[in-house]
């Protein structure tokens, strides 16, 4: 679990402690990615053995880049290293900064690069056990139905992605 990310402390961009970046609620890198197909979008269950948010679903995978790795490289690896998923075309969607308590004292603040992976056949998942126990395509119109009636059930990431960003995202 432990392992450096880049945050900014004072301005600075550095590389810290991934659990101390969350405890202390630091601005830092990520990238999330949307594989869809058609109007269906890839969706994952988290790991209960994640330290924070286990078990909620969230978008199809995100994470924080290694220091000096290029967002869409970020991107690639793991989509590969979370659902066993290589060679899907990515579209840079911007970046985004949101700000999310997790739970159990700890706070995402995050700069995202978003990707959008569009595919025409839906992709069979091979997740790793450590990081997704489900995976589910969704219809978009349904997910946003789910998300509002049970939204315990979801990432905070995912729930503030449909409902401030979508338009940025999925247009």
């Amino acid at each position: 679990m432990s392992s450096l990310i880049p945050a900014w402390v004072d301005g600075k961009l550095v590389a810290l402690d991934k659990l101390e970046v969350h405890r202390r609620g630091l601005l830092h890198k990520a990238v999330s990615v949307f594989v869809l197909c058609g109007n269906d979008v890839l969706i994952q269950r988290r790991a209960m053995g994640k330290y924070h948010t286990p078990g909620l679903w969230a978008n199809t995978c995100c994470t924080h880049p290694h220091w000096n790795e290029p967002p869409e490289d970020c991107a690639r690896r793991r989509l590969r290293e979370e659902l066993g998923l290589t060679g899907l075309p990515l579209e840079a969607r911007g970046q985004l900064t949101y700000r999310a308590d997790v739970g159990a004292d700890l706070m995402e603040h995050e700069r995202v690069d978003v990707f959008l992976s569009r595919v025409t056949r839906r992709s069979r998942p091979e997740p790793d056990p450590e990081e997704v126990m489900q995976t589910d395509w969704v219809e978009m119109a349904e997910l946003c139905r789910r998300v509002e009636s049970a939204p315990e059930t979801y990432t905070p990431w995912l729930r503030i992605y449909l409902s401030e960003h979508a338009e940025s995202i999925f247009a």
